[in-house]
């Protein structure tokens, strides 16, 4: 604890007073968010406090000896602080290292790991008729409300994917066959090929918040980061102020290169892409030619991105936070990972129902195999017996803010380092992205 009070400078350091070399290693700080490092992931976020001193009249500070406390991340009330500056309803304490997944998933009750045919075909209904009628709302829309258009239907079409999501994990049909031909067919007006979305999507539940392993986002790395001029700009960009639609550089980069998948894979994955090829060889040129190249974007692309919009922002929130660590195999927990390491976040209820609950997320990573239609009962119930585990949330400005500004680089100490911090020079677009999104939560 007696680093604290080397750490304690910098709440007294204006937002324009400059840090030297020694200072930027104690502390980062962004828009409303201060962070004071401490021993391993002591990270504290508080409020912005306008302490200002004139920069002239500095004083040494001696240091003294200080009782030792218990850390601050085991109290309620710092994370009651903690869970208002990133934008969260309530962040979970720690789970004991001895807590293993199977203790967790002994505690769901054995009816959400049922699948009600009716229910999974109900979904579908939900899927297909919310997707026909925005295509209907679009054909009929004026320029001015094509954009509410859009946003209708592309977070429709996302619940597409949902459905295959369900079918991937083997939680939509007791029928194995079914649920290839269903989850193939629902992904294809994504252009997302099946197979290899699954092979991989299992990767990312098996080693969730684990670097290099996990096979959605995790941190950048700084030896990518420093690697060329070039890179560092695009992901800077990418992580910034293209994130909520860097699903589309995920699915291009994973799923369509044959040497990512093992041998016994090969077969299933070829299927898929022949699927998704012919979707494109023959669904876009008869969009095309039914209503001309404008007709494609206004029916197809822009939906498309719409349903990237809502990939990206799900994957970001559920598994992205200053406090939510990544960590190497060696001292990788499962139980922690998926517990802790995952977030449930409230959106509007129509997002909710027509994307079927993948929002529910923190009971579909204890257990894949729990249908979307039964996340909610099996959510009451770790709220139930692991209710001080859980990381809570509602969508809000403040968390998209905090994500998007401060989740970049990786640092064992710290988790995350903003670009702005390594290369305040070429990180305009995340003070831009500072300055103008709204902090509220």
């Amino acid at each position: 604890m007696a680093c604290r009070l080397a750490d304690s400078m910098f709440l007294f350091m204006g937002p324009h007073q400059k840090l030297s070399g020694s200072q930027k290693n104690l502390a980062h700080c962004s828009p409303g968010i201060c962070y004071l490092k401490g021993e391993r992931l002591l990270q504290k976020g508080i409020r912005h406090q306008q302490f200002l001193l004139p920069k002239r009249k500095t004083k040494v500070l001696q240091a003294v000896a200080i009782p030792v406390v218990p850390s601050p991340a085991d109290s309620a009330e710092y994370r009651k602080q903690l869970a208002e500056s990133y934008g969260f309803k309530k962040i979970g304490e720690p789970l004991p290292d001895n807590i293993k997944l199977k203790d967790i998933i002994n505690t769901l009750p054995e009816k959400v790991f049922e699948i009600d045919d009716l229910k999974a075909w109900k979904s579908v209904l939900i899927s297909a008729t919310s997707y026909a009628l925005g295509l209907l709302m679009i054909s009929k829309s004026p320029w001015y409300l094509l954009p509410l258009a859009w946003a209708w239907t592309g977070t429709a079409v996302t619940g597409f994917f949902v459905i295959g999501h369900d079918c991937a994990h083997k939680a939509f049909s007791r029928n194995k066959l079914v649920e290839d031909i269903v989850g193939t067919l629902a992904f294809l007006p994504l252009i997302y090929p099946y197979e290899p979305w699954r092979f991989k999507h299992d990767q990312h539940h098996a080693k969730t918040n684990m670097l290099t392993q996990d096979t959605a986002w995790h941190p950048v790395w700084k030896k990518e980061f420093d690697s060329s001029p070039v890179l560092r700009k695009a992901i800077i960009f990418g992580y910034g102020p293209l994130r909520p639609w860097m699903s589309i550089g995920h699915w291009l980069m994973w799923h369509f290169d044959l040497k990512k998948f093992r041998p016994s894979e090969v077969n299933r994955v070829k299927i898929s892409l022949a699927c998704v090829s012919a979707f494109i060889a023959i669904g876009w040129p008869l969009i095309i030619y039914k209503t001309g190249i404008m007709g494609w974007i206004k029916f197809w692309l822009m939906p498309w991105l719409g349903y990237h919009f809502w990939m990206s922002v799900f994957t970001m929130v559920h598994h992205t936070a200053p406090h939510i660590p990544f960590k190497y195999s060696k001292e990788w927990n499962a139980a922690q990972a998926q517990l802790n390491g995952t977030v449930h976040c409230d959106y509007p209820r129509w997002v909710e129902i027509l994307c079927h609950d993948i929002n529910v997320h923190i009971p579909h990573h204890i257990s894949s195999r729990i249908p979307s239609y039964n996340l909610r009962a099996a959510h009451k119930s770790l709220q139930g017996n692991w209710g001080k585990y859980l990381n809570e949330t509602a969508w809000n400005w403040r968390l998209m803010k905090t994500i998007m500004t401060i989740c970049h680089v990786y640092d064992e100490e710290q988790n995350y380092v903003p670009f702005d911090q390594l290369a305040p020079e070429e990180s305009q677009p995340i003070t831009f992205l500072r300055k103008a999104m709204p902090d509220y939560a």
